[in-house]
């Protein structure tokens, strides 16, 4: 029989019941958002925009993959709004992401170049001026080839310059900062060897994209994504935030690569599958757990 440890608070207030890992934790009266949370990541069930859940500049590296607002049938985001109110909802997370990032904190956010359904729209440039514009600074651009072409389904006008369609089968992760480039807090631990060095600080990164299918998501991006930014843009036990966790792939590859961890996603069942997948995944498992809302 597994051992139960009850950590008794004030008279009528909360009763923390610590149990293994697969046993959840239950706090009684506690009206926080945080579903998951050991010594290295926390995953938080909220909007990324009202949160309360993480203090203003304690984070070194946001990582994420926004919604594109191409109709991708989310569970509880409407992904099909219009454009302007899309950009009047992207000016909000990236001011909420700003106040949460260090002086010296740096943003990896992967968008798309540009897209045609619904219209074209120039999505990189629109993005990046808004960030700007909400006061982050702008340092680079990488490119990343997914090597994969087959999405490709309008040509326009097929074979004829009357109004044929110019698509890029790329993606963009463009790499912001809040105040100073120059990093000078944390460990200052850097663990990117030189081989790595060299080939990710090249601008054209070519690796596959992830299978819908594998992960349970509807827009996964591959943990070689999260990783090569991890080990470039921190150092070893730098936070590291994704305000719009899906399937928990930052996270993840915070803590193969000894990162702290803050993952937010509005949808409960995607908080489920990253604590699925992080238990999966790594030895999260072998961990004592702290708060968990299934």
């Amino acid at each position: 029989m597994k051992t139960k440890t009850r950590y008794k608070r004030e008279k009528n207030k909360e009763i923390f019941v610590k149990e293994s890992i697969h046993t959840p934790l239950i706090t009684k009266k506690d009206k926080s958002k945080i579903f998951y949370e050991n010594d290295r990541i926390k995953i938080i069930n909220d909007d990324i925009i009202t949160t309360t859940e993480i203090p203003e500049n304690s984070i070194d590296l946001i990582i994420t993959s926004p919604p594109y607002n191409v109709d991708i049938k989310y569970n509880l985001h409407n992904d099909k709004i219009s454009y302007s109110d899309y950009l009047d909802f992207t000016r909000k997370w990236l001011k909420k992401c700003y106040d949460l990032t260090k002086n010296d904190g740096r943003f990896c956010l992967n968008i798309p170049l540009d897209k045609n359904k619904g219209g074209q729209q120039s999505v990189c440039a629109d993005i990046t001026t808004i960030a700007k514009q909400v006061g982050w600074k702008y340092h680079s651009t990488i490119i990343w080839n997914e090597g994969n072409i087959s999405r490709r389904t309008a040509w326009g006008s097929f074979m004829s310059a009357s109004a044929p369609y110019v698509i890029a089968p790329v993606e963009v992760i463009v790499v912001l900062y809040k105040q100073n480039w120059k990093k000078t807090s944390g460990s200052l631990i850097s663990d990117i060897d030189k081989k790595e060095f060299m080939a990710w600080t090249n601008g054209l990164w070519t690796f596959s994209g992830e299978s819908k299918k594998r992960v349970g998501h509807p827009a996964p991006f591959p943990i070689e994504l999260p990783k090569r930014c991890i080990k470039l843009f921190s150092f070893i036990d730098d936070v590291v935030l994704d305000p719009f966790m899906g399937s928990g792939t930052t996270l993840i590859a915070a803590y193969l690569n000894k990162r702290y961890s803050i993952g937010v996603d509005i949808d409960k069942s995607y908080c489920k599958l990253a604590y699925k997948r992080l238990n999966s995944e790594t030895e999260l498992n072998q961990q004592n757990l702290f708060a968990i809302r299934m």
